[in-house]
């Protein structure tokens, strides 16, 4: 599996352009198909979702033609779909799925629309209901209510009253407001129950108010489309900044101190997700805004917990948990009932991982409740699961500032934010870490040791490590040759280097890893590699805050390759051999100088 493993984080400042909103790129894309004339799109963003929204529009017969930089020409349709017959497959992008699945339904062809196996166990029925109201003919081709679905040709009756649930996904109303046009008659859609996610219809009603559709509404409960509405291309239009992605980088600088500035969005946006900075601000967060762009730096006394009905900011507040973490007192995240219908089970996979770093989580069926970890349970370093879900990866990476992290399959973001860790990295300052490389017996534990209390930063051993590997599986029972076995000790290991001492959970344990004994089974283990992948990450947990001297091999160019300071300490063969003969003298233990200066001569070969 791939990874990516983030340091602790010591502090965050720049400013950075924000990518094109998923939402209204696919949401512009969809209406300039359906559009008479030909719109130009600038700025769309470049990603999985809207990737699968292009391939589909060519696959019905839309001509789109990318112009580079983000810019795409798309000739619309005029409503009649130019191929009336095909299967597309729409990965699990549920702003391609929903939409298309409501304007082919209405179009009059016959279409298969797949997805990938989360997107078959993310619910439609609600949306399949509401266009069998209007006459369209949706079959399910395996579970009652969910993809992958069949869509035949058949009469719609339009005109009339369509109801549909709203407390599901608001999906399924963007779906039918921005099909609806394509029926011809004059159509209400009145809402059963309260509808999430609000800030999205407006996204819906806004996109269709650029293509010449206005939508007239009595609140949140109904929403009409005139008759003779259709759409027309504004000629070109620009995409706003994701809202949704400023989120992780103004939590940033609120966590991080700031200020971290984000542009493409700011007071004129039309996305809902602007109002997280509001969120922020009421746990204490320093927030500027101007037209097009939001500033957020941290509060001189530190982030305050909070409780917040989030259904203005569904995918935003996902952002709020993992802030939690670093807030005085409990935040609690409520009406996020949306989350267990997206991507994964947000619910159930933020609580899981949040439990993970050690701090305590409660979790209900429409809300979250974090409790910050304290100075005596600080976050421990874990490896995080995304659940290929782009905002898990995102919302977890703030984490960092508070332990190192390991992020699996960190190119989910590729969703949204394809280039989201690497823009992570320009406003985010890592703990510094000196790396001392070196030949075996060079002085680089020494030197390595006393730079580190002179400093005051963490110190590791690496090769220790190795060692104490060796030493933990002798006590669990575990065979050096048990390639497997040995990783999940590895994985585990409760190593700590503080005083001159060694540690393996919290027992001293500096004379037993010195032994001769230790010393070959550090070499059986060592010749590994699903050891040393183990090892590669309790090797960067040491990489906290404020700094680390890494002492060993591979430390400047496999472990910290990014290094600060990367020093390689060397001396002669015969220098060295000198050295471990006195050591091992002064240890009390039998010692032969030409024996050790053969074994570090070939040892250096």
């Amino acid at each position: 599996m791939e990874f990516i493993d983030l340091p602790q984080m010591i502090s965050a400042c720049g400013t950075l352009r924000l990518p094109g909103s998923k939402s209204i790129s696919n949401r512009v894309l969809l209406l300039a198909a359906l559009a008479e004339g030909e719109t130009e799109v600038r700025d769309l963003l470049a990603s999985d979702d809207t990737a699968r929204m292009l391939e589909a529009l060519r696959s019905l017969g839309i001509a789109v033609t990318g112009l580079g930089e983000g810019a795409w020409r798309i000739r619309g349709c005029g409503g009649n779909i130019p191929v009336r017959q095909a299967e597309l497959f729409l990965g699990n992008a549920g702003t391609a799925f929903r939409p298309l699945t409501a304007a082919l339904a209405l179009a009059g062809g016959d279409y298969v629309l797949k997805g990938v196996a989360r997107m078959h166990e993310r619910p439609i029925g609600d949306l399949v209901d509401g266009l069998r109201q209007l006459g369209a003919d949706v079959g399910y081709l395996e579970k009652e209510g969910y993809p992958p679905l069949r869509l035949k040709p058949a009469q719609i009756r339009a005109g009339n009253v369509v109801r549909v649930r709203g407390d599901v996904s608001s999906q399924f109303l963007t779906g039918l407001l921005m099909a609806l046009p394509l029926a011809g008659a004059r159509t209400t859609v009145e809402v059963v129950g309260e509808l999430i996610s609000k800030p999205y219809i407006e996204i819906t009603l806004a996109t269709m108010a650029r293509f010449g559709v206005r939508v007239e509404r009595q609140g949140w409960q109904s929403f009409t489309v005139p008759e003779g509405a259709r759409y027309v291309s504004p000629g070109s239009l620009y995409v706003e900044g994701d809202a949704s992605s400023a989120s992780y980088f103004l939590a940033l600088g609120a966590i991080g101190g700031g200020p971290v500035r984000v542009e493409g969005v700011g007071r004129d946006s039309i996305q809902g997700d602007v109002r997280f900075a509001e969120a922020l601000a009421e746990m204490g967060a320093v927030i500027r805004m101007g037209p097009n762009w939001i500033e957020a730096r941290a509060p001189a006394e530190g982030l305050t917990g909070i409780t917040l009905d989030c259904n203005h900011i569904p995918d935003a507040a996902m952002t709020l948990a993992t802030t939690a973490l670093f807030a005085r007192g409990v935040t609690r995240l409520e009406n996020i009932a949306s989350w267990r219908v997206k991507e994964t089970d947000r619910i159930a996979a933020m609580a899981k991982e949040l439990g993970k770093l050690g701090v305590t989580v409660n979790a209900g069926p429409d809300f979250l409740e974090v409790q910050p970890p304290s100075p005596e349970r600080p976050l421990r370093p874990q490896a995080i699961d995304t659940y290929d879900d782009h905002r898990m990866a995102m919302s977890f990476s703030l984490a960092a500032f508070g332990t190192p992290l390991r992020i699996h399959d960190p190119g989910c973001t590729a969703k949204t934010f394809p280039d989201y860790f690497e823009r992570f990295s320009e406003v985010t300052r890592p703990a510094p870490v000196i790396a001392i490389d070196g030949p075996t017996a060079s002085g680089k534990g020494t030197v390595s040791a006393r730079v580190a209390a002179a400093l005051g930063f963490h110190y590791l051993d690496s090769g220790a490590l190795y060692r104490l590997t060796a030493l933990a599986a002798r006590k669990a029972g575990v065979a050096w040759s048990d390639e497997r076995a040995l990783a999940e000790v590895a994985a585990g290991l409760e190593a700590e280097f503080r005083d001159g001492r060694v540690f393996l959970a919290g027992e001293e344990v500096g004379e037993a890893i010195r032994s001769e004994e230790m010393a070959d089974g550090a070499s059986q283990v060592a010749a590994l590699p699903a050891v040393r992948a183990a090892l590669l990450f309790r090797q960067r947990a040491f990489h906290r805050a404020p700094g680390l001297v890494g002492d060993g091999r591979d430390m400047g160019s496999v472990v910290f390759p990014k290094a600060t300071l990367k020093v390689f300490l060397t001396a002669s063969a015969e220098v060295r051999a000198e050295r471990r003969y006195q050591q091992l003298r002064q240890a009390g233990q039998p010692a032969d100088l030409a024996t050790i200066l053969a074994e570090l001569q070939a040892r250096d070969a």
